[in-house]
């Protein structure tokens, strides 16, 4: 028979051992809360972060020194960091606010803060994201009597800064342009800003000096390969002293350059086949402006159309090929003087405030283009001005010289790789 003191000891031996449990259960409950909870406040931060990026690198993009730029700026920025998912992939960020345009602020060379368009050089985002639960620790607190110490929820920060910085290698479109004589860069090859510039040889190159004409940038004379290069996406990766190549006859550039003006047929749509903010055209029939015409951002002359004002101002506007309204004929009317110009396109990209020119568009008019040498070798970039649809493959093309695209004040900011010395500018992040 077991001695009553004995029995009293085992028993409480067996109290000490549930206690101990129960104190190990409390601390590996509290290490199970920091890894859930700590876990879900950084992939929230991470989250987070990657939308501060896509806004800042937009925004970026924006800033050409336009007047319209930081407008332009802000509603790029919002809409490349609302389309990330924030808090655990919700697609309304769990419903706590995503990024309004005040969380998007400017700053010029100097590093300080400005509003003004021409100055601004730096577009910084920052967000913070509030209402986090945190279920485990906010429990494991109130149990312990100090629920205040770990609140039910907290909060994330994330900022990022961009600005535009030369690129190594650059996404420009299949058409290149030979320096007129005596052009250099220092007097942009001859051309004057806001010069047109026709793009010559329906089968391939510029033949002589001062004009355009259609070249591949993978180097090979595929006329498939030159409609590829101008579709959305195109082809990225030229550099300087790549050798262009010469396609053959064009046979199905007209699409992939009309999707720019929000110009489409058959099943082509926005939403797929992304167009320009306007799709608002330029010719000699609707802009009556002697050289430099400059319809990137001047004042008609008397005699255009009774539609006509600068691409800045239809940017703006959202204007379509038809300016306020929806037919391919008017469209054609207004641009060429001649309403079954483009019959084998049907429909156009909806303009206006709620049209899929704002809702779909991007920079897609401005672009860069290829300086080559004799050899075909690409010596420098420069920023183009589509101006107009074409209305078959054959169809003469006609840029705006905007000057060279390595300077801060060129509109265009194209892809492509950063880090390079003198080429083209790309948006890239600096903090």
């Amino acid at each position: 028979m077991i001695p009553h003191n004995r029995y009293a000891v085992r028993q409480r031996q067996h109290g000490a051992v549930i206690l101990t449990v129960c104190f190990l259960l409390f601390f590996l409950l509290g290490f199970v809360a920091i890894a859930f909870d700590l876990g879900r406040l950084f992939i929230v931060k991470t989250e987070l972060q990657t939308a501060m990026d896509s806004c800042a690198l937009a925004a970026a993009q924006e800033l050409d020194g336009q007047s319209s730029a930081l407008a332009r700026a802000r509603r790029a920025g919002t809409t490349a960091a609302n389309l990330n998912r924030v808090n655990l992939q919700s697609a309304s960020w769990d419903g706590k606010g995503q990024l309004p345009d005040t969380g998007i602020s400017f700053r010029d060379q100097s590093y300080m803060p400005t509003t003004a368009p021409a100055s601004a050089r730096y577009a910084q985002c920052e967000h913070r994201q509030s209402g986090i639960r945190m279920w485990l620790l906010h429990a494991l607190g109130t149990f312990a009597g100090n629920g205040t110490a770990n609140p039910s929820t907290r909060a994330v920060l994330a900022s990022a800064v961009a600005t535009r910085g030369s690129a190594q290698s650059t996404c420009p479109i299949p058409v290149a342009m030979k320096a007129k004589v005596g052009g250099t860069p220092s007097n942009n090859y001859g051309f004057l800003v806001g010069e047109w510039v026709t793009v010559f040889d329906k089968a391939g190159a510029a033949s002589s000096a001062g004009e355009m004409g259609w070249y591949n940038l993978d180097g090979s004379k595929s006329a498939s390969e030159t409609a590829a290069e101008l579709a959305e996406g195109g082809y990225c990766g030229t550099r300087l002293g790549d050798t262009l190549g010469t396609p053959g006859a064009q046979t199905s550039v007209d699409r992939p350059w009309n999707y720019r003006f929000g110009v489409y047929k058959n099943s082509d749509s926005p939403a797929l086949n992304h167009p320009d903010q306007s799709g608002y055209s330029y010719t000699a029939a609707n802009w009556k402006n002697a050289v430099p015409q400059n319809a990137f951002a001047g004042t008609p002359a008397p005699g255009s159309h009774a539609s006509a004002q600068n691409y800045i101002t239809k940017r703006a506007a959202y204007a379509s090929l038809a300016d306020t309204g929806t037919s391919i004929k008017t469209g054609s009317q207004i641009a060429f003087n001649d309403n079954n110009r483009l019959n084998s396109f049907h429909k156009l990209a909806t303009p206006g405030a709620a049209g899929e020119h704002r809702q779909y568009g991007t920079s897609r008019r401005l672009v860069i283009v290829p300086v080559i040498n004799g050899a075909s070798q690409v010596i420098d970039f420069v920023c183009m001005f589509m101006l107009h649809p074409l209305s078959g493959p054959n169809d003469p093309a006609r840029l705006e010289f905007r000057g060279l695209a390595g300077i801060a004040a060129s509109p265009c900011s194209p892809g492509g790789t950063p880090g390079g010395l003198a080429g083209p500018l790309v948006p890239v992040l600096v903090r």
